[in-house]
């Protein structure tokens, strides 16, 4: 199932702005201002100027909040946007609400201690962020995220993704029985999305820092399901004169 744009022109303007150059026009505009992201419990809000609004808009990093201030704008990014901003691309800082600075690793504990599975999500996210993918939460169609090839106004997602891991239990309960594997694909089908398993395979079962992502091996596998249809014969018709 390849990408479905939106609209004529959506292709050539994809291509003409690329997702990995809007990225690094952000990281750039975020390192150049000092910018810094308040910490609240399972989300990071981000003040943005004029300038990196539009860039966190175009590069779909977090969602924007409503204020009454005309010339900066607050944006709600989730845990692995606003760590990925502060740990892989190294343009945030993260403080608390005493205005306290965290680390990366104190803000890595942080996020473990609200989401047992945040290292498992995080990874996922990173390892399709690294890729150019667009990554947005996949809540509605009970999935961890779904992937755009680019901005969601000029493409519809591609990809439903599942981040599973061997050594996570509570994660594979998703997909232990077929019910599942059916019920998932289904659904899937319907909204015109290939599902993505990252199986993400912990080489080292501590993770106390972020240096265990180096540790972690990803591997992709998309599934699809199967019609009779597509692999039937078509129905030869008698020729009596073959006789």
């Amino acid at each position: 199932m390849g990408p479905r744009w939106k609209g004529k022109g959506a292709e050539v303007k994809a291509l003409a702005d690329p997702i990995s150059e809007i990225v690094i026009q952000l990281q750039s505009s975020l390192i150049c201002s000092n910018s810094r992201g308040l910490l609240s419990d399972t989300n990071v809000l981000l003040k943005a100027d004029t300038e990196q609004t539009e860039l966190l808009n175009r590069a779909c990093f977090g969602r924007p909040r409503v204020t009454a201030e005309k010339n900066e704008q607050w944006f709600q990014l989730c845990m692995e946007e606003a760590f990925y901003l502060q740990y892989s691309l190294k343009c945030i800082k993260v403080v608390d609400h005493d205005d306290t600075e965290l680390n990366s690793d104190e803000a890595w504990r942080h996020m473990t201690s609200r989401r047992e599975d945040f290292p498992i999500l995080f990874k996922a996210f990173s390892h399709l962020r690294s890729k150019n993918w667009v990554v947005r939460s996949g809540s509605q169609y009970g999935v961890d995220f779904v992937a755009y090839r680019h901005h969601p106004a000029l493409v519809h997602s591609e990809y439903a993704v599942l981040a599973l891991s061997s050594q996570n239990g509570s994660a594979n309960d998703r997909l232990r029985v077929w019910s599942d594997f059916h019920c998932t694909l289904r659904l899937c089908g319907s909204v015109a999305k290939t599902l993505l398993i990252l199986d993400i395979e912990q080489q080292q079962s501590c993770a106390t820092s972020p240096s265990c992502l180096d540790n972690y091996v990803v591997e992709e596998r998309t599934i699809t399901r199967w019609s009779p249809e597509q692999g039937r014969e078509t129905k030869a018709k008698f020729d009596p004169s073959k006789k």
